[in-house]
């Protein structure tokens, strides 16, 4: 449920690439990659009706802002949970996404950047991620 800080359990797709052009060099993968602007947002609003989709940041939408301070989504892939047709509450912005230090997220997969660039070689547009 959203808000929960849990990471769903299931077999899932990958989104797209997003990635920080002005802290990264665009990595090599076979995945779309999108650069991360100042005005993208993940939509966590459960009443919206853009509901777990990418978003231009608007002050009466609650969202996860993508263009952050700290490092965590200089690389970020969205998992494909409860994304086609998103049921309100259930979870929206669960990430692949980086970390320093492997503490507690609020339902994400982070990982170290070096593992990440190499997870981004394996993969590609078909590859699913499967969370038990």
């Amino acid at each position: 449920r959203e808000g929960d800080k849990k990471t769903p359990i299931g077999n899932f797709e990958i989104e797209n690439l997003y990635y920080r052009p002005d802290k990264i060099t665009k990595p090599f993968t076979k995945l779309k990659c999108i650069k991360i602007k100042k005005n993208m947002g993940w939509c966590d609003d459960p009443l919206n009706k853009n509901y777990n989709k990418l978003i231009k940041i608007k002050k009466n939408i609650k969202c996860e802002k993508l263009y952050r301070k700290d490092h965590k989504y200089d690389l970020m892939i969205p998992i494909k949970y409860n994304f086609l047709k998103p049921v309100k509450f259930k979870g929206s912005c669960i990430f692949i996404h980086l970390t320093n230090d492997f503490k507690a997220t609020a339902g994400c997969i982070a990982l170290k950047k070096n593992d990440f660039l190499i997870m981004l070689k394996l993969i590609n547009k078909k590859t699913k991620i499967n969370i038990y």
